[in-house]
């Protein structure tokens, strides 16, 4: 078969993502603070682009500029330097430093906070356990084998390695640098120190650790009380029925210490004031506040809906780069400087407008959802109606996935509370009667249920199937025992109260 070559003309269509319309995608889906920094980064990279909350001196400033331009003078040099230095925005480029009547006399000097009154970071576990060991008195060979053991605790102040593995790391060549018993005596001293039960490698040793630390601190504080009286047998618990226990198997913990079950609740009660994490104190996790994307008011008998622009810089095209490329095209000349110009307020241009329909779309999502869960914001949770994307979506027009990319991440402050966007979205249970019942109104049931039930007899995951099922609503067991779950609520066997 002979080969050859042949033009041929097709025709097709696809989509195709142009760069414009990333961007607008990109910008639906980002968060407050992600587009916050997009914007910045903006401003700086494109020269033409500028924020429009400028004062109106600025802009008299600016007009006074450009009469200045147009005026021609008697001398051609100074015509040329006065153009150079008007187009200098002095007061634009200085900021709040620049005065036009500056005088050396007239600088402020202040003096600078001292370097070590500042914090980079907050202090956690293993900050304050290194500060008691190089306090402490201690060999430089403790200290070193101290910071290993520290360097090898978890966040909530468990050793992760074994005493063997900690030796270990000292190898230098064939020999050790230490002993194990030089381990044991490092993590005896790191053991000491606060908070209790540090350094442990399981709970159980953490709590017979926290044990004595209770009492060594009870004999220096109150010599002549004496033991607790209910500390022994909690030891004996730890050590003995540790299994049992954890499964809150009372009755057979009493049963295998030979003691009456009555006996038994204040050692487990001591047990309980114990710290299951001793490291968590030391936790320095911050804070995360969330601003909301979206403010929903009551207003008479309706609801308005406002989006939340502040932080937002508003954009424009600059008016001196618009004049600068009216100039050239009077001129004819620059043509390179006139494609960067282009380039650059067609780049503007676009972000401008992809930014704006960013604030409408959200705009519309929220006011879809407002009007679909009205009954919700009057009446509180049980009205939540089930409702899922394409709800919305057929509701205002627009595709299932834009829909998605709004409600990722953001966040609406209703007279209800603030809530993610996504949390009105969610599926329906079938009911005997009525409307389908929101599975967060179920949750919500569930969790009032065994919020009232008796201790002594909690309610299985059956009994709350027949509940439901009674008042209507068509839930599996399986369903029930779900949704348990999902509110971190643990089984019946463990909600149990035997004392």
């Amino acid at each position: 078969m002979a080969l050859e070559q042949r033009l041929s003309l097709k025709l097709s269509q696809k989509l195709v993502m142009t760069p414009s319309l990333q961007q607008a995608i990109k910008l639906l889906q980002m968060t407050r603070m992600e587009l916050e920094t997009v914007l910045a980064q903006e401003l700086v990279e494109n020269p033409v682009l500028e924020e429009a909350s400028e004062s109106l001196e600025t802009e008299e400033e600016e007009e006074h500029l450009t009469l200045k331009e147009e005026t021609p003078a008697a001398n051609d040099d100074s015509i040329d330097h006065q153009e150079s230095m008007d187009n200098i925005d002095l007061e634009a480029y200085f900021g709040d430093e620049w005065d036009s009547s500056y005088e050396p006399s007239m600088i402020e000097t202040r003096e600078a906070s001292p370097l070590e009154n500042s914090l980079s970071r907050e202090g956690d576990l293993y900050d304050h356990l290194l500060w008691q060991l190089h306090m402490g008195a201690c060999t430089p060979l403790e200290r070193e084998i101290g910071e290993l053991i520290i360097g090898n605790l978890d966040a909530d102040g468990f050793l992760v390695a074994t005493p063997e593995e900690i030796r270990a790391m000292g190898d230098e060549g064939e020999e050790s640098h230490y002993s194990l018993d030089d381990v044991e005596r490092a993590l005896k001293l790191v053991r000491s120190f606060d908070p209790p039960g540090i350094a442990c490698g399981n709970l159980r040793e953490s709590l017979e650790l926290q044990l004595d630390h209770q009492a060594q601190r009870r004999t220096r504080e109150t010599p002549e009380a004496g033991d607790h009286p209910d500390e022994p047998l909690a030891r004996r618990v730890i050590a003995e029925a540790w299994d049992l226990f954890l499964r809150r198997q009372f009755p057979l913990v009493a049963k295998k210490l030979g003691i009456e079950l009555a006996d038994l609740e204040p050692a487990i009660d001591l047990i309980r004031t114990l710290e299951t994490c001793p490291g968590r104190q030391f936790s320095n996790e911050r804070v995360h506040y969330i601003e909301p994307d979206v403010f929903v008011r009551r207003v008479g008998d309706e609801y308005v809906i406002q989006l939340n622009d502040d932080g937002l810089p508003r954009l424009r095209v600059s008016r001196a780069y618009r004049r600068m490329l009216a100039k050239m095209r009077t001129e004819g000349q620059q043509a390179e400087a006139q494609s960067f110009i282009k380039d650059k307020m067609r780049s503007a241009v676009w972000l401008i407008k992809s930014l704006d329909q960013r604030q409408r779309t959200i705009y519309k999502v929220a006011a879809s959802i407002v009007r679909q869960q009205q009954e919700f914001l009057d009446q509180g949770i049980d009205y939540l109606r089930p409702m899922v994307l394409r709800d919305v979506a057929e509701d205002i027009s627009m595709h299932e996935s834009t829909v998605s990319r709004v409600v990722s991440n953001k966040y609406i402050h209703t007279p209800r509370g603030l809530f993610p966007l996504k949390f009105f979205f969610h599926s329906g249970i079938d009911r005997d009667y009525g409307d389908n019942i929101s599975s967060l109104t179920v949750k919500r049931k569930i969790e009032q249920m065994i919020g009232a039930e008796d201790p002594r007899q909690p309610l299985s995951d059956s009994e709350l199937m027949r509940i439901l099922n009674r008042e209507g609503i068509q839930i599996a067991r399986r369903t029930v025992a779900k949704y348990r779950d999902e509110l971190h609520i643990p089984s019946s066997n463990d909600r149990k109260q035997i004392f």
